[in-house]
């Protein structure tokens, strides 16, 4: 107690020799104390301890006292006794949550005291966490660490280790009557002191559950205004977050939905706080290194951790999966539209150059990409389960990656769009069969992935200038992985699937098929190059795949061909007609090869579908497909002018195939001359 009291007092040096002899004193020789002992060192020693050190530690001035300083040279960080008293609190702290973790076994022997103290203590270190000074919140964040992280010691005991109650027939025993006596047996006794030491355990951790909870989302709260600005330390957040795995695997057990949304929101908000200009250089990586910062990190972990008690707990658990989706998800819009931190203004870290800036933000980048590989991992894992259908969360993930696939050459970052596609690619390989086999949780859903592929095969920010001709070839090998996912996994099952989707797919593929002449010069053999060929090659053959009618299709899947030979056709009549024209534009200049190896792709393809068309039963086929097979006859006699053989050879088949169609004109019979 005389030690207590020297701990608190006026003179630095003698409150730190005091207090590392406190609490060295108590980490040797606690053992010999009895419990009553230990009792008085507990409630008159260490908390009015902590009391005092906190109160003395918030009126402290934090003006230096040069008469106190005399000839001593004193280092910056303890100048003041503001400063001096917060060395003082850091290491209390640290020394009363030592205290706990070394002589646990002997404090849980107040079996009725223990929780009061350890909601004591627990305060203690929320109150210390949420205060402005740097030093004593993270102390108070490492405390809180060493509490939860005892059992990682080997030579510590295993959490949680709690005293064992004496048998209720103990007292029965001695007098020599059979345990029986008491009607319950030595199983129901043991069975009840184990539920009894499971929620007692259980109390504790929520406790400190509460307090984390509290210090989240106190700490992450964005300031009013710039008046009162306090933006917590990337460090402390860091630390925070940290502490959360080991505090889950107690807390497990009793972990709900409710407690997984209040969790994401502390994680998002600590995700968006700035970091200072001047701190920004040793926190965050050289731009553009791309890697992810120890508070994205720890969050990841963080996340982590969440999946794999879901995964591993019971069906109740399973029902957090959506929100566990919807967290993950957020953090990929991040890695798009960095987010802000309330009203403060701040700049990102690839505009900055020079700590010149108050705020900067993160690179979200890397840490978007990684969430998209947990998000894949995740869904390929529960994408039959009850609740991830029910939540309609394919059509959510199908949202989210729109925005990176629309922008795509937009993209802060090329590798994001391109993790993106084959993510989603994989995505619906597996989502796509479990969508056709409960289509009404998926009705709404087609309609998005329409516009996602569309808007990625078709994005308004085109190619950089500066691409080569290979990264052209491998963007375009991402197209076409699009439009085969379309061929094998859409179109086959067009039964299953809405006719206003399969319409848009068919749209999609029409425009993709002559999407290769669309450079606005005929003769320029650079822009040539860099022309989507194997692209509009792969849309055109799909079109050409679904377009052959014969005796088998029927109901919905004579709609998808009575459509794919519509566009079809209207494909080609629009290829042929602008390269009759551009030829003659052209001169003795010949066309592209690209576009000379189109038009000749185009004329096999009319000479196959007629061919197809006049085999099949004319109840088949629609007279709207005749009308668009007779008008592209003029743009295909325009074409005998071509000088490429190539193309002639394929226009003369085509031209052949029209002598069946030429009828003579029906004509009414004459009556008496007239």
């Amino acid at each position: 107690m005389r030690l207590g009291d020297l701990c608190v007092d006026s003179r630095p040096a003698v409150r730190k020799s005091a207090g590392q002899t406190l609490f060295s004193t108590i980490s040797t020789h606690g053992g010999l104390l009895e419990q009553a002992s230990w009792k008085k060192v507990l409630w008159k020693v260490l908390f009015p301890l902590l009391d005092n050190v906190k109160k003395l530690s918030s009126t402290a001035p934090n003006t230096k006292d040069q008469s106190a300083e005399g000839n001593i040279l004193i280092h910056h960080s303890r100048d003041t006794a503001e400063k001096q008293w917060a060395e003082t609190r850091v290491l209390t702290l640290a020394g009363v949550a030592r205290t706990f973790t070394a002589q646990r076994r002997i404090l849980q022997g107040f079996y009725q005291e223990f929780p009061h103290a350890w909601a004591l203590l627990l305060e203690h270190i929320e109150v210390a966490a949420l205060c402005q000074n740097a030093e004593i919140s993270i102390a108070a964040i490492k405390s809180f660490q060493e509490m939860l992280l005892m059992q990682k010691d080997e030579t510590a005991f295993t959490l949680p280790t709690l005293p064992v109650k004496p048998p209720v027939n103990e007292s029965i025993n001695r007098t020599g009557e059979s345990p029986e006596a008491n009607g319950k047996s030595d199983n129901q006794n043991e069975a009840e002191e184990t539920t009894g030491n499971e929620d007692y355990d259980i109390a504790l951790w929520s406790a400190a559950w509460k307090v984390w909870l509290n210090i989240g989302t106190n700490a992450t709260k964005p300031p009013e205004d710039s008046n009162s600005l306090y933006i917590p330390s990337q460090a402390f957040l860091t630390a925070l977050i940290q502490t959360f795995p080991p505090l889950l695997e107690h807390i497990k057990t009793r972990f709900s939905v409710s407690d997984l949304q209040k969790l994401s929101g502390v994680l998002k908000r600590s995700l968006t706080v700035p970091v200072h200009g001047d701190s920004s250089p040793f926190i965050l990586p050289a731009y553009p290194d791309v890697s992810t910062t120890p508070l994205q990190e720890a969050t990841l972990q963080a996340v982590e951790a969440i999946i794999k008690t879901v995964k591993a707990g019971s069906d109740t658990m399973h029902n957090m999966y959506p929100d566990i989706f919807d967290q993950l998800m957020t953090y990929v819009d991040y890695g798009i539209r960095v987010p802000k931190f309330g009203k403060i203004e701040t700049k990102h870290i690839g505009s900055v150059r020079g700590p010149t800036v108050d705020w900067v933000t993160m690179n979200f980048v890397p840490f978007a990409e990684r969430c998209v590989k947990l998000i894949v991992d995740m869904y390929l894992a529960t994408a039959s389960h009850p609740t991830v259908i029910q939540a309609h969360v394919l059509q959510n993930i199908i949202k989210t990656f729109r925005q990176p696939l629309g922008l795509k050459y937009g993209c802060p970052s090329q590798s994001t769009w391109m993790l993106v596609i084959n993510s989603l690619l994989s995505i619906l390989n597996k989502g796509l069969p479990v969508a056709r086999k409960h289509e009404s949780e998926f009705s709404s859903m087609w309609s998005e992935l329409a516009l996602t592929l569309d808007e990625f095969l078709f994005s308004k920010n085109p190619s950089p200038p500066t691409m080569s001709i290979e990264e052209f070839q491998r963007d375009e090998s991402l197209d076409c992985k699009v439009v085969c996912l379309m061929r094998d996994d859409i179109l086959p099952y067009s039964s299953t699937i809405p006719l206003e989707f399969t319409e848009k797919v068919m749209a999609i593929l029409n425009r993709g098929s002559i999407h290769a002449t669309s450079s606005d010069s005929f003769i320029d053999t650079d822009s040539s190059r860099k022309l989507r060929e194997e692209f509009a090659k792969t849309c055109f053959e799909t079109l050409l795949q679904f377009s052959y009618i014969n005796r088998s299709k029927t109901g919905s899947d004579s709609s998808l061909t009575r459509l794919a030979v519509i566009a079809l056709l209207q494909r080609c009549q629009e290829v042929v007609k602008k390269y009759s024209e551009d030829e003659k534009l052209s001169g003795k200049c010949p066309l592209p090869r690209p576009r000379l190896a189109e038009m000749a792709s185009v004329l096999k393809a009319v000479t196959t579908l007629i061919a197809s068309l006049k085999k099949a039963p004319q109840a088949n086929v629609e007279p709207l497909v005749w009308q668009h097979v007779i008008q592209l006859y003029p743009n295909l006699v325009d074409c005998t002018t071509s000088h490429s053989p190539s193309v002639c050879k394929a226009l003369r088949d085509a031209l052949w195939e029209y002598k069946d169609l030429l009828t003579p004109p029906t004509t009414s019979p004459l009556h008496n001359g007239r």
